[in-house]
């Protein structure tokens, strides 16, 4: 009998998902583990083969690993909706003028609710998975925070959790170190995982080539969208483009303009196939709008509050305070801040806690 209750682990096969198995099911939990297929390259708009979490030497090791320490493993297609949902959203996101989070999406509408659907019908109290990052329960919420490795931690794309997915959820890696978790590899026999090299790419884009996935997916938007302007911010235009969704903002390479001077994108009109361009400075934001807001910390926002908020994964955060307003969250950052694009995620930090999360809306220059 286990001391625990039962689990149910993602394993991706890769070391974080692995090691994770293994110290819950060296602890005395019941675990079971689970790999999901959220996509293939046929599916993705490519003929590419299949590398990364989707492919079959990944589904293998995961497997290896469950029958090695004598408990279940079982793989849960959920391609489908991960097409409908998040494929189809970034491919909606760009061609609205806005620069998408596809892992936020997936981790909040697709994986855990995926893994607690399976959980329920498999009696599974819990679900774990191998993200840096902790929960903890505090005045009747579960409140997620960084882990302690900085350089790892993962809170980030995890705002998207409502308190009914925290309460089941397990993150074990986020009180170790990366260099922790390697040790653990290795102690437990999987020296390869240890010194297996780590992908931070899309995981349906694994060339990082977004722009040729969009062409794969979007039949005649090449076609479509070649040719629009690029302008100043007074209108002058003084260039040509491929195309708006091919540009992020913040942008300076691969624009193929030469103006004397370093240029970036500062901003991107679908409407008119517009792209402006601007000097670093004018990248510049002290004010945004989020919306879709996920409360984690507390069960409202204090008006005014000061919070460390983050608008892209690697961001050390800037303070700032925020602000109520019609479901939406409007933040006001003491110093300026560069390069904030609009649909990409805002997460809001108390010291180590997230407070909430949403989604980048639109940005402003006072």
């Amino acid at each position: 009998m286990s001391r625990h209750g039962k689990v149910l682990v993602a394993m991706s096969g890769g070391i974080d998902s692995t090691v994770t198995a293994l110290m819950l099911h060296e602890q005395g939990y019941e675990v079971v583990g689970i790999t999901m297929k959220t996509w293939d390259y046929a599916s993705a708009g490519s003929s590419k083969k299949e590398t990364g979490c989707c492919n079959l030497d990944s589904f293998n090791d995961a497997r290896a690993a469950a029958v090695h320490h004598g408990f279940p493993h079982f793989v849960l297609d959920i391609r489908d909706e991960f097409g409908d949902f998040v494929i189809n959203n970034f491919v909606d996101e760009y061609i609205a003028g806005r620069t998408p989070n596809p892992c936020v999406l997936c981790n909040t509408h697709i994986k855990w609710r995926a893994l607690m659907k399976r959980a329920d019908a498999m009696d599974c109290a819990f679900i774990a998975t191998g993200h840096y990052a902790q929960i903890r329960e505090e005045d009747s919420r579960f409140v997620l925070s960084k882990g302690i490795d900085d350089l790892k931690d993962q809170s980030y794309v995890l705002w998207g959790l409502q308190q009914d997915v925290l309460a089941r959820t397990i993150l074990p890696l986020g009180k170790y170190r990366k260099t922790e978790i390697r040790q653990m590899a290795f102690d437990f026999g999987y020296p390869e995982l240890a010194k297996k090299a780590e992908s931070y790419e899309i995981c349906f884009v694994p060339d990082n080539d977004y722009r040729g996935f969009l062409k794969r997916k979007v039949d005649g938007l090449e076609e479509e969208v070649n040719g629009g302007n690029f302008v100043l911010r007074d209108g002058t235009i003084v260039g040509h483009h491929k195309g708006y969704p091919f540009y992020t903002i913040g942008q300076r390479k691969g624009l193929d303009i030469a103006l004397g001077r370093p240029v970036f994108v500062t901003e991107i009109i679908p409407e008119t196939n517009t792209v402006v361009l601007g000097n670093e400075d004018e990248l510049n934001r002290n004010e945004m709008t989020v919306s879709g807001i996920n409360l984690i910390k507390y069960d409202h926002i204090p008006e005014g509050m000061e919070a460390t908020t983050k608008i892209r994964y690697k961001d050390k955060g800037a303070l700032s305070n925020l602000y109520n307003v019609d479901g939406k969250v409007k933040v006001n950052f003491y110093e300026h801040v560069k390069g904030i694009a609009p649909g990409q995620s805002a997460v809001f930090y108390e010291g180590d806690d997230v407070i909430a999360g949403g989604i980048i809306q639109r940005t402003v220059l006072q």
